[in-house]
């Protein structure tokens, strides 16, 4: 049986609509036949209230992941559906998982221990997507280490890319150390609009850097940028079902190839409360 691929999505910087494409390229995966589990490895468990799950303290991943002494509380026994009708579950996180990153410090094989708790339930799904911490601390690490593939999602601004250097770079020496089957799927533009001379100029930058700009991008509507500072991370999300179809086609494609960049095409982005179709831009 084939196990699952597992995506960590990460990004040293918050805001920049990661806990939303975790959710929203779940529940495509899932609605195109795929088994989806989704993890929220943050403590600030914004995943788990975006998949409607309030209060988690009964069961969460820090029973599972444990703190100075290892969790026993199985995984499946924290896992919640979150669409009924489709094979997608959630672990959802709590407060309490930073106690646990706390706890981890003390623990041999530190690294490993979301890896272990995963083989208990690769085989049950498809995909699994990892939502990690903005940060580069041992929960993160146990994120990129549990991880087939890495997607960063990112802000098309200059101050990002110091960031996504710094991951990239634990990421290598991750690969070298712990992981040497670790990849990366790429780098994805959120927020990206391709009439503002400024995004234009950073997606030159970072491809002249030689960074790995996947060949779509979610674009930000016109007119609408200067809301960005006060936005929380879930208030946009892709919600085109044509957009999102393309981010899973790209998933799924990249599962066999090994992912891969291309000419840039963007996909819109969208208030979440809008309900309007979204348009494509080949």
């Amino acid at each position: 049986m084939t196990e699952a691929h597992i995506i960590a999505l990460a990004n040293l910087r918050a805001g920049v609509g990661k806990t939303s494409l975790t959710l929203a390229l779940g529940t495509t995966l899932a609605e195109r036949g795929q088994r989806v589990l989704l993890i929220d490895l943050d403590p600030q468990s914004s995943l788990t209230v975006a998949c409607g799950v309030e209060d988690a303290a009964d069961a969460n991943l820090s029973q599972v992941i444990g703190t100075t002494i290892p969790g026993r509380v199985p995984i499946w026994d924290v896992l919640k559906e979150i669409v009924p009708g489709n094979y997608i579950f959630l672990a959802p996180s709590d407060i309490a998982l930073a106690h646990s990153e706390y706890g981890l410090h003390a623990r041999m094989g530190r690294e490993f221990v979301l890896n272990q708790a995963l083989n208990d339930v690769r085989p049950n799904f498809d995909y699994i997507l990892i939502d990690c911490p903005s940060s580069l601390g041992l929960l993160t690490l146990n994120g990129l280490t549990a991880s087939d593939t890495i997607l960063i999602p990112t802000q098309p601004h200059l101050s990002h890319m110091r960031g996504l250097w710094l991951l990239m770079g634990t990421m290598e020496r991750i690969k070298r150390e712990l992981h040497n089957d670790l990849s990366l799927l790429g780098i994805l533009l959120t927020f990206y609009n391709p009439t503002l001379p400024h995004h234009q100029a950073v997606l030159s930058t970072m491809r002249a850097g030689g960074l790995p700009i996947l060949p779509v991008a979610l674009e930000l509507p016109e007119g609408e940028e200067s809301e960005l500072p006060s936005m929380g991370t879930t208030t946009y999300v892709p919600g085109s079902y044509r957009a999102l179809e393309q981010l899973a086609q790209l998933v799924e494609e990249s599962r066999e190839t090994g992912g891969g960049t291309g000419p840039l095409r963007t996909v819109r982005l969208r208030r979440a409360e809008h309900s309007s179709s979204l348009s494509g831009r080949g």
